[in-house]
Parts: structure tokens; C-alpha cells; sequence
């Protein structure tokens, strides 16, 4: 019996021990019912949510759909500028908000008035509109557009300065200065086309300027492809990064080029752009 008494004896140590745990226990046990007293979700106001689902169902849609076509009844109609014409101007002429919104993607894209044919050309124009509008048209500076070139007269792409460029029709300062910003990037152009790379260059703009330009390749400026370095070959516009850092590394790593085949075994450049550089490039 007393080695029974001494094997179930607790020492005080011991018995404190128990104490904590039997203590521990009971916090984890009721530990959820605490939180969720401190913690009580909050009740959903319905009215609320009615209210912000309502206010959804008749706001509308963003973009150019939520433009109306609505018109003023009694326009007014005066002398005007079309070149930048505030919103409310055009609005008192009698055009929706869905046409000046068209109008003035024109003009962010760099397009500009120079006859009263051109307001006549914007296609959300009728020609009910333009037929009111016409007698009001007045863009001043005539001269500036006697400054554009005859019927028959062509500029050379690759030698033109800024001031010969702005001779053509639809090409202001700011255009002139985009198109030898990106014939310098590219060496020249090789053929009119290439215009259309030329951001703000659209296929409207295009077809009014292809019968004023010509090009001459012999003008066109190579890339020594064996001397070039990065930082030279990433401005060419028909490669990424990517693709002028491996066309370096490959000739680092096997030596200069010979001929276009060597850029072959590069896998990130395909045909298309092979054809598209091969001119580009100067081997020597």
C-alpha cells in the first residue's frame, strides 16, 4: 500500500502544474465565445442596399455609348473656326454630343481644319449639317494653306526638313516633327507606306498624302550590323529590346555577320522580321 500511496502522491510542484492547465483549457474552451461577443457581424441595412442597386439600374454606361445624339432645337449660328472650338460653341451650332466628341478625337490625333471641305470630310457630320454649317466656316490664315504644295507637286520623304513636310496637306508642325523623328529611328524610308507607322497616321491620313510623297531608298541610312552596339540597335523600331540584345550577344559569342542567314539561327527573330531589317542592314 505505500508504494501505491507513494506512486498516486502529488508533490505541490506538480499539483501547480495541474492548475495552469486545467486554467489553459478553460481559456481555449471559451475563447470563441468571448470573440464572437466582442466581434458581432453587423446587420445589413436592406434599405440601403435597395437604394445603391436602384441608383445602378438607371445610371449609364461609361464610353462612347453614354454620348447622346441629341441636338439643341434652335441652334445658333455664327462665324466660327472649326481649329479647336470649344465643346459649348459647337453645342450652340447644333451638334450632338456623340459628332464634337468625334470632332475632337480628330484634333487629339493631330488632325487640323485648313479648308471647309475638311469639316465637310469628318464622317459623323451629315450633310444636312454641313450644308448649315458651310456658310458660317472661317479659317483664317489662307495664306497658310496657299503655303501647301499644287496638284502634281510631291515631297522626297527622306530629305525633307520640317518646313517641307508642313507643305503637305494635313501635316502641321507637330506631324513634321513625328515623321523625321521616326525616319531618324528607322534610316530612311523605303517606301511611302511606311508613312502609316508614323503615329496619328491613319488610313485617311494616308490616302491624302500618298499622291504628295515619293521615296528614294538610295537615301536610306544602314546599321552597320557588326559595329552597332545596344544602345544604337534598340532605337530601330522593328525590334524589341529583347531582340536586338540577343543579335548582339549571338555575334559576341560567334563573331561578326556575314549576311542575313547568320541572324537565321537567332530563334526570336522571324521571317517577317528578317525581311523587314535585312535592308536595314549593312554587313561590311
Amino acid at each position: 500500500m505505500k508504494a501505491v500511496k507513494n506512486y498516486l502522491s502529488v508533490t505541490k510542484k506538480e499539483w501547480n502544474g495541474k492548475v495552469v492547465l486545467v486554467i489553459l483549457i478553460a481559456l481555449v474552451l471559451i475563447a470563441p465565445y468571448v470573440y464572437q461577443q466582442l466581434h458581432r457581424d453587423a446587420v445589413i441595412n436592406f434599405k440601403d442596399f435597395d437604394k445603391a442597386a436602384a441608383m445602378l439600374k438607371v445610371e449609364k454606361p461609361l464610353g462612347n455609348s453614354a454620348l447622346s445624339d441629341d441636338k439643341i432645337a434652335n441652334p445658333v449660328m455664327f462665324v466660327f473656326n472649326p481649329n479647336h472650338l470649344p465643346v459649348q460653341q459647337w453645342k450652340q451650332l447644333g451638334l450632338s454630343d456623340r459628332q464634337i466628341n468625334t470632332i475632337k478625337n480628330y484634333e487629339a490625333k493631330g488632325g487640323h481644319f485648313y479648308t471647309k471641305a475638311d469639316v465637310k470630310k469628318i464622317y459623323a457630320i451629315t450633310a444636312d449639317d454641313y450644308k448649315r454649317l458651310e456658310p458660317y466656316i472661317n479659317i483664317p490664315g489662307d495664306e497658310y494653306a496657299s503655303n501647301k504644295i499644287k496638284p502634281g507637286e510631291v515631297v522626297e520623304l527622306n530629305s525633307a526638313d520640317s518646313a517641307k513636310l508642313t507643305t503637305l496637306h494635313g501635316i502641321g508642325p507637330a506631324f513634321a516633327q513625328r515623321i523625321i523623328e521616326y525616319r531618324n529611328r528607322l534610316g530612311g524610308f523605303l517606301n511611302k507606306e511606311q508613312l502609316t507607322e508614323v503615329y496619328g497616321v491613319d488610313a485617311h491620313k494616308y490616302a491624302r498624302l500618298k499622291n504628295e510623297v515619293n521615296v528614294s531608298p538610295a537615301l536610306i541610312t544602314k546599321i552597320k550590323i557588326n559595329e552597332v552596339d545596344f544602345e544604337g540597335l534598340r532605337q530601330f523600331p522593328y525590334l524589341t529590346n529583347k531582340q536586338a540584345n540577343a543579335i548582339i550577344q549571338y555575334r559576341n559569342q560567334h563573331g561578326n555577320y556575314q549576311s542575313i542567314t547568320g541572324l537565321h539561327n537567332i530563334m526570336i527573330l522571324d521571317d517577317n522580321i528578317l525581311r523587314k531589317i535585312e535592308p536595314y542592314l549593312d554587313f561590311k
